[in-house]
């Protein structure tokens, strides 16, 4: 099923739809820096919600869940379900410090906390990550997606998609700042959930004869049992192309284990997340809105995941199994091997009829664009307050300092844009690219963990921390592969090598600490109460509710 004039006139009409939103929400213009960059600290719980679901959700899970789906199931829920519970946490024990703190980025934590110095270091780092794998890989697999969905696949719009995408987000991120990401972003997650759910009732009514969605779901779960386990063992999940599961999702690691690293870095030290919660009215409404997207997040797997595992039965041969000979031709890569990552194209592309297709293509669109004006307002606020202002222009007016945020947000893109096509060629190595980020957030997460909750930390001792984590992580990553037969090397899944380099790393921050200080608490350490971590009766309950939920779902599909 190809794309249809009703397609594209429902697709043009969302686009028109987010611009002119954004441009009557922040018509009177941004008149200072708190304006531009925390939408005037203004932000109501339910927008905040909103907000941080549709800067999370990208393409990475529209896309690469729904394969991770196909090739693992149900098991890759664990990111959307245990986020729910970080977020909980982020709430409750992070947040207080950090409004209490009035901080615009999360480089001023550091500042405050440690050293300038240090500060200085992860902004450029962060404004690299941001720029170099988040933008860029945002930008190549949205573009991707949609080649894939309105294209022929073939490549022949990947750039125009690129290109596109890109001045989408830059036409109202860049002028509105936060508010325009913000209020917009209640739109896009109606849109992207709506949309989500449509492909998933749809895809489900397609596997049963008789169709309908409960008994596609029965059909789905009698054929493939295996898909619907949460906790993996070694063996029991071999995907497509022959890989062990396991070592993507180790067993209980996914609950004790490394899990809780990739999460508390990216929901509680991640600026293009935390910075909708930074411009709250209130603590108390930051912490609503916070619940408020972890229920958001039960619903993530059933729009990611679950047409993942479709895909996979509808693909499977007579064995129940997916191979080259049983699947689709679009499944098939150069190499003969199976891209899972095309199980949500092919099913939009094949099962959406007219008019819907054009509704759902507009929720994966949105999905892309407000992760993409999230990041660029993050890389502006993070270039524009811990770089430019410090070190450029310590007297810089507020209407300077919006202007450059513009500019810089402006430049990022087109960085972005300028190196999004040379994903393509880089095979392997992109996967790699995805793995970064996991190599320096254990290190990142140590420093912010102790330095929130452990008042003897010492600047020096998180400097040798963060420098000291780096080989730490390449130890365990690329030292077994580089001298398997050696016994000094262990081989371990990524989500172990995460957990051990950040345990590691406390505890060299611990000891250099000790060392520094012999025992005695850093004048910078923060003084906590129990008062400090008080939380309102609507967040407490949430929190139980949404505990309660979670401990029926892993006991249902332990």
């Amino acid at each position: 099923m190809k794309f249809e004039f009703i397609d594209y006139a429902i697709f043009i009409a969302y686009g028109v739809l987010i611009v002119g939103i954004a441009y009557w929400v922040t018509r009177k213009g941004e008149k200072t820096s708190e304006d531009y960059f925390l939408a005037g600290k203004s932000l109501p719980w339910w927008a905040i919600g909103a907000s941080l679901i549709a800067a999370n959700i990208s393409a990475e899970q529209f896309i690469g869940m729904s394969g991770s789906g196909f090739a693992i199931g149900l098991a890759i829920a664990s990111y959307e379900w245990m986020a729910a519970i970080t977020l909980l946490i982020v709430g409750k024990f992070f947040l207080p410090i950090f409004i209490e703190k009035q901080l615009y980025t999360i480089p001023e934590f550091v500042e405050k906390r440690y050293s300038e110095n240090l500060k200085t270091i992860l902004a450029v780092f962060w404004i690299g990550l941001y720029i170099f794998v988040n933008l860029t890989s945002v930008l190549y697999l949205g573009a991707t997606a949609l080649d894939t969905i309105m294209g022929n696949g073939d490549g022949s719009i990947l750039l125009p998609a690129i290109i596109g995408l890109a001045l989408f987000a830059a036409l109202y991120s860049l002028w509105g700042g936060l508010a325009a990401v913000a209020w917009t972003d209640v739109i896009q997650v109606v849109l992207l959930i709506a949309g989500g759910l449509i492909t998933t009732f749809i895809a489900l009514s397609h596997v049963s004869p008789d169709g309908g969605i409960f008994a596609g779901f029965k059909m789905i779960y009698e054929q493939v049992p295996g898909k619907f386990s949460m906790i993996l063992e070694k063996g029991e999940i071999i995907t497509p192309n022959g890989k062990d599961a396991w070592w993507d999702l180790p067993g209980l690691a996914v609950l004790i284990g490394g899990m809780w690293v990739a999460n508390l870095y990216y929901w509680g030290f991640n600026q293009y997340i935390i910075q909708r919660t930074l411009a709250a009215k209130s603590l108390k409404e930051s912490q609503r809105g916070i619940a408020f997207a972890a229920f958001l997040k039960l619903l993530i797997p059933l729009i990611v995941v679950v047409p993942g595992i479709v895909a996979y039965v509808l693909n499977a041969g007579p064995d129940g199994l997916v191979t080259a000979e049983s699947v689709a031709p679009s499944f098939v890569g150069d190499s003969g091997n199976i891209v899972n990552d095309n199980a949500a194209p092919w099913l939009i592309s094949n099962f959406i009829p007219a008019g819907l297709k054009g509704l759902v293509v507009a929720a994966l669109a949105a999905a892309i664009v407000s992760s993409l004006a999230s990041m660029l307002n993050s890389t502006a606020t993070i270039f524009t307050m811990d770089i430019y202002k410090p070190y450029f222009s310590k007297g810089a007016s507020e209407g300077r300092l919006v202007n450059v945020g513009r500019t810089s947000a402006a430049a990022a893109l087109l960085i972005a844009v300028s190196l999004a096509p040379q994903l393509q060629n880089l095979g392997q190595v992109f996967q790699y690219i995805q793995e970064y980020t996991g190599i320096v957030s254990p290190g990142i997460l140590a420093i912010f963990m102790l330095g929130l909750f452990w008042k003897k930390a010492t600047n020096k001792a998180a400097i040798w921390g963060a420098l000291l984590s780096i080989p730490i992580a390449l130890y365990f990553k690329v030292a077994p592969n580089e001298w398997s037969d050696s016994a000094f090397f262990v081989n371990l899944p990524f989500m172990n090598q995460m957990f051990w380099t950040w345990i590691a790393t406390m505890v060299i921050i611990v000891i250099v600490s000790y060392v520094e200080n012999k025992g005695a608490d850093n004048e910078k350490g923060i003084p906590l109460s129990k008062q400090l971590f008080a939380t309102g009766r609507t967040f407490n309950i949430s929190a139980m509710v949404i505990c309660l939920i979670l401990f029926i779902l892993y006991a249902v599909f332990w």
